[in-house]
């Protein structure tokens, strides 16, 4: 009896509105990838042991390659560019540094264009080499194949080594100078220091970086498709748009899920014991030496190489063929924009909207399930467009025809498909794609607010809104500013799930770009992929002075 009396007179904790919407943003998250999974163990045709015995060993061989390409050779560029600039004064470091972020405005498959026009039969390159030497047909001298597996890991890595190379150089510069001055005077030379000392430390940070683009190696799509390199993600457009299996498509989205999955295991396993630590309030930044002569312009040379392979090369080819181009007159680029910067400006908002509830609401309830919750939503940033797109629109798309049903049976009045039928599964998927830099970074922000701040609020008065707007806000201001711009920047570049969820006759920069490049029209491709440059650069160029 007493022990019931103690148990009624425990207080009962009720759901608030924060840890009710938390759990209700991860739901949203989750959804997609729940449902990937629910199709792929209950298809209606199952071709699982066709795909087994014909094309899976393939897409998953090339898969794995380009991962595998894409990562060492960001992991080497991005990390040896990283080390030059934090470390070293050279000519033209002063806007190398930040010069090296500028294919993060490139995306891949507008670097494949690019290239392939640079270096085809009809290109500069081969056009120059005939008239220099005489050749007359192709038969006169042997030229590398363009459209390569290998072309392909070249491509993608020019454009995605800025992940590493900010991860790397923030780990480089945030090192302790001390220790590179013992290592001078004990005559440690500077390939030494790079790999005894300086490398060590940053791993963790190169690791979180490789594993960023070996996600989005997996994601890409246009790259692939260009240069003929069937992978997972090919397959599933093969296997859904053109065969309209379903079921098959989302099995392959559960190979991609679990490859995802063994990477993200593999990466934390690798650097399970590792742990480095700063030296304290009074650790003396690294001062940078000075290259003078040819070592100067070695270190200038190898940051340029990325450079102009990822930014300036696929700028100038478009610029070339634009000029020329009747493209910028069609309405339809005027529309193609606007669809752009509406649907990546709106998703943007609402995903870093989302993601500071979100944290905010697990730190406020104390709630373990949120709180659990949390770290899984980031699922969804490793899962590819097109592995979101599939579990995104068969939900909505019942939904949307159930609502419509039943409108009409009460109203008369046919809305049709509202959500499928409209931009909003759009939205939703790149909110679903991007969430995990939002919930990340709101999450790192509000870290650093010290707890005495709050609580110092509330104590006077303020309510959890009030808190959150008076002393949070204008304390996380610059990091939410970098996250919109990275969403944002990520959403006017993403086009596989753009191609699989954009409405009828609905389309982005990036579609349109796919759209003429798919039909060799590199001339009518290039004013769309130049403003796609050109929107990129500048939320690129924003990025780059916030993180100054």
């Amino acid at each position: 009896m007493s022990d019931q009396i103690t148990q009624l007179s425990k207080p009962r904790r009720r759901p608030n509105l924060w840890s009710v919407g938390a759990a209700v943003i991860a739901a949203l998250v989750l959804m997609p990838v729940v449902a990937v999974i629910w199709f792929a163990l209950n298809p209606t045709e199952n071709i699982w042991p066709h795909l087994v015995s014909t094309t899976l060993p393939r897409y998953v061989g090339n898969t794995l390659v380009l991962m595998t390409g894409v990562g060492a050779l960001t992991a080497a560029v991005g990390g040896g560019a990283a080390w030059l600039v934090a470390m070293y004064r050279f000519p033209g470091h002063a806007w190398l540094q930040w010069a090296l972020l500028m294919p993060l405005a490139v995306p891949a498959y507008v670097g494949a264009y690019a290239l392939v026009d640079f270096l085809e039969y009809a290109g500069p390159v081969q056009t120059g080499l005939r008239g220099i030497f005489g050749w007359e047909t192709s038969r006169d001298y042997y030229f590398p194949q363009i459209r390569t597996r290998g072309a392909a890991i070249i491509v993608i890595a020019a454009s995605l080594y800025p992940y590493v190379y900010l991860l790397a150089r923030a780990a480089f510069r945030e090192q302790s100078g001390a220790g590179y001055e013992v290592a001078r005077a004990l005559g440690v030379g500077p390939w030494g220091r790079f790999f005894r000392l300086g490398l060590p430390l940053a791993r963790p940070a190169i690791a979180a970086g490789v594993a960023v683009v070996m996600m989005e190696t997996v994601n890409d799509f246009g790259t692939v498709d260009y240069f003929a390199v069937q992978t997972l993600t090919t397959g599933i457009f093969s296997v859904w748009r053109e065969a309209g299996n379903l079921g098959g498509a989302a099995q392959i989205s559960v190979t991609i899920l679990v490859l995802i999955v063994l990477l993200v295991t593999l990466e934390k396993y690798s650097r399970r014991q590792a742990r480095f630590f700063s030296s304290g309030r009074g650790m003396r930044p690294v001062v940078a030496q000075t290259l003078t002569g040819w070592r100067g312009g070695v270190a200038a040379l190898v940051c340029c190489v990325p450079l102009g392979i990822g930014f300036v090369l696929p700028v100038l080819v478009l610029t070339s063929h634009a000029m020329d181009a009747g493209e910028w007159a069609a309405p339809g680029l005027a529309r193609a924009l606007l669809h752009t910067l509406t649907t990546g400006g709106l998703a943007a908002a609402l995903t870093v909207g989302a993601g500071v509830f979100m944290v905010y609401g697990v730190r406020l309830s104390g709630r373990r399930l949120p709180a659990l919750l949390m770290p899984v939503t980031a699922i969804g940033y490793a899962a590819p467009g097109a592995v979101l797109a599939i579990g995104i629109f068969i939900p909505l798309a019942a939904l949307d025809n159930r609502v419509a049903d039943f409108i009409l049976a009460r109203t008369g009045y046919d809305p049709g498909l509202m959500l499928t039928g409209t931009a909003a599964a759009l939205v939703f998927a790149y909110f679903v794609r991007f969430f995990a830099i939002a919930q990340g970074t709101a999450d790192a922000a509000l870290g650093r607010v010290s707890p005495s701040l709050p609580m110092a609020a509330r104590s006077l008065g303020r309510t959890a809104q009030g808190t959150l707007r008076d002393v949070h806000a204008p304390l996380i201001r610059a990091s939410l500013g970098s996250a919109l711009l990275l969403v944002f920047v990520d959403c006017v570049k993403e086009l596989p799930a753009t191609l699989l969820l954009k409405p009828f006759n609905y389309d982005t920069l990036a579609t349109r770009v796919h759209a003429k490049a798919s039909l060799e029209n590199i001339t009518e491709a290039a004013p769309a992929a130049l403003t796609i440059t050109l929107v990129s650069l500048i939320a690129v160029a924003f990025l780059a002075r916030a993180n100054r």
